[in-house]
C-alpha cells in the first residue's frame, strides 16, 4: 500500500505545514511538479502535485480540476513567486476538500520526491517480503494437505477460501463458514472455460486448479478489499501448489498401485521398517533433513505416523520429538506396518521418545493405556525422591540395607521415607498384594529398573 499524505507530511526533514482542513489519510502514489494552469492531462490520480503558483490565476478552477483528477494533495512552495500561500488558494482548497501543504523555501521539491520514492520502495519491499513469507508458509502447508493451504491463505489475506470440485461442490473451506459462499461461486464456474480467472463482486477471485485442460478443482478467495498485486501473487502460489499436489498425488497413487501389483512398490522405505507415532507438526520438524526423504509421513487422526527404515529410525525420532512425544514400533516388513503402528501407539509416552521394546514384556506388556493411567494416578502423591526410594526398596524385595546402599543413603533415612510413602499412598508395604500393586505401577510408568 502506498504511503499516506499524513505520513509524508509528518517527515520532520521536509517541514511541511498543513494549510487546509482536509483529511490527509489518502495514499500518495507519486510526486508531480508542474507550473501549468491545468496539469491534469499529465496526471493519473493519486499524485502529490507541487507548484510555486507561477501561473496561478483562477485558484478555484485550478483546485477543482485537481480534485476532479483525484490527486492526493497539493504542495505550494513559498519564497519564490509568493511569500506565503495565497488566501484564494487556501479558501478554494477548503471549499473543495483538497489537502493543501505549504512547502517552505529551504525544502526543495526534489527532496519531497526522493522521500516519497523511498517510502514507496519500502512499501514495495515489505510487500515482497510479506509475499515471500506467505509463499513459504503455503509450501509447508501443502505438505499437510489442502485444508492447511486454505487455512494459511484465508489468514494471510484476512478473508476466506474455498476449494470446489469440478462439479462446484465444496471439498475444503477456510473458515468453515465460507461454505455459505459456494453457491454464488459455483454458478459462475462455466465462465472459466474462456478465462484464466474470474473476478466477482465481493470482491471474489476464482482460479482453476490443475495442469491439464480440464480443471481438477477451483480455488475461490474472498477478501474485504480488492486484492492488491501482492495478494494476487500469494493466490497464484496457492493455485500452483494445489495444482502440483493434485497432479503428483494421482501419479504417485497410480505408480504405487502398479508397483504393488508387480511386487516392486516404488518409493517405499527399504525394509525392515519401523512406524513412529509423532506429534501433528512432525512434517515441519523433519523438513530439510535428507533422512526424511527416505520415509513416508502419513496423517493418523490428530497425530502423524512416519514409516521409516529401521536403520534411520533413531535419527527420525530425534528430529520428530521436537513436535511432541514419539512412540516407536518394532522392526517389521512393509506388510507388517499396521502391527508396528499399534506398537508405536502403546509405546508413545507423555514426553520424549520410547520404543515398544522398552515396555515391560509378558503380562505387563499386554496392559494398555487405562492401566498406565491408573498407575500414574496411584503414584501421584509421591515426589521424585520418594518414588525412586520406593522403586529401589521394592526392587530389593523390601530389604532396607541393600536398598539404602543402592540409593547411597542411610538405612534410617530409607525407613523414614518408606513410612512417609506408605502414609501418602495409604498402603501397607508389608502386605505382598500392596507391594505387587506398587511394583506393577512403577514398572508401567518408570520401567522395570529403578532410576
Amino acid at each position: 500500500m502506498a504511503p499516506t499524505l499524513a505520513a509524508v507530511a509528518a517527515l520532520p526533514s521536509l517541514r511541511l505545514l498543513l494549510r487546509s482542513d482536509a483529511s490527509l489519510d489518502v495514499p500518495v502514489r507519486w510526486v508531480a511538479v508542474s507550473e501549468l494552469t491545468d496539469p491534469t492531462p499529465f496526471l493519473e490520480g493519486g499524485e502529490l502535485v507541487l507548484t510555486t503558483g507561477m501561473r496561478l490565476d483562477d485558484a478555484d478552477t485550478y483546485v477543482a480540476r485537481l480534485v476532479g483528477r483525484a490527486v492526493a494533495g497539493l504542495g505550494f512552495g513559498v519564497g519564490l513567486g509568493h511569500d506565503r500561500v495565497p488566501e484564494s488558494l487556501v479558501g478554494a482548497a477548503r471549499r473543495h476538500g483538497l489537502p493543501l501543504l505549504e512547502v517552505p523555501r529551504p525544502t526543495p521539491f526534489v527532496a519531497i520526491g526522493k522521500a516519497v520514492s523511498r517510502m514507496l520502495a519500502a512499501e514495495q519491499y515489505e510487500d515482497v517480503t510479506r509475499a515471500a513469507k506467505a509463499q513459504r508458509e503455503l509450501a509447508r502447508a501443502a505438505l499437510r494437505g489442502p485444508d492447511a493451504v486454505l487455512a494459511v491463505l484465508a489468514r494471510v489475506l484476512r478473508g476466506w477460501a474455498l476449494l470446489l470440485d469440478p462439479a462446484g461442490e465444496v471439498s475444503h473451506a477456510a473458515p468453515d463458514s465460507a461454505r455459505a459462499r459456494a453457491a454464488e461461486v459455483a454458478v459462475e464456474l462455466p465462465r472459466l472455460a474462456s478465462a484464466a480467472s474470474l473476478a466477482l463482486p465481493g470482491p471474489i477471485v476464482v482460479q482453476p486448479v490443475g495442469l491439464g485442460r480440464r480443471p481438477r478443482a477451483y480455488l475461490a478467495v474472498g477478501t474485504p478489499d480488492q486484492l492488491r498485486p501482492v495478494a494476487h501473487t500469494v493466490v497464484g502460489a496457492a493455485v500452483s501448489l494445489l495444482s502440483l499436489r493434485s497432479e503428483t498425488s494421482e501419479h504417485r497413487v497410480r505408480e504405487a498401485l502398479g508397483g504393488l501389483l508387480l511386487g516392486t512398490p516404488p518409493g517405499f522405505p527399504e525394509e525392515p521398517v519401523r512406524v513412529l507415532l509423532c506429534g501433528p507438526d512432525t512434517a515441519d520438524a523433519l523438513e530439510g533433513d535428507p533422512a526424511a526423504d527416505r520415509c513416508l509421513t502419513v496423517p493418523h487422526g490428530a497425530l502423524t505416523a512416519v514409516i521409516a527404515p529401521d536403520a534411520i529410525a533413531d535419527r527420525i525420532a530425534a528430529l520428530a520429538v521436537a513436535a511432541g512425544p514419539v512412540g516407536v514400533g518394532d522392526p517389521v516388513p512393509l506388510t507388517g506396518a499396521v502391527r508396528s503402528l499399534g506398537q508405536a501407539e502403546r509405546a508413545r509416552p507423555g514426553e520424549g521418545v520410547r520404543r515398544h521394546s522398552d515396555l515391560p514384556g509378558g503380562v505387563l506388556g499386554q496392559l494398555g493405556d487405562p492401566a498406565r493411567e491408573a498407575a500414574a494416578q496411584l503414584l501421584t502423591p509421591l515426589d521424585p525422591v520418594l518414588r525412586a526410594s520406593l522403586h529401589a526398596y521394592l526392587a530389593h524385595h523390601g530389604q532396607g540395607d541393600p536398598a539404602a546402599r543402592a540409593l547411597g543413603i542411610h538405612r534410617h533415612t530409607l525407613r523414614h521415607r518408606m513410612r512417609r510413602a506408605a502414609d501418602l499412598l495409604d498402603r501397607d508395604l508389608d502386605d505382598p498384594t500392596a507391594r505387587a500393586e506398587l511394583w506393577i505401577a512403577l514398572t508401567l510408568t518408570d520401567g522395570p529398573t529403578p532410576p
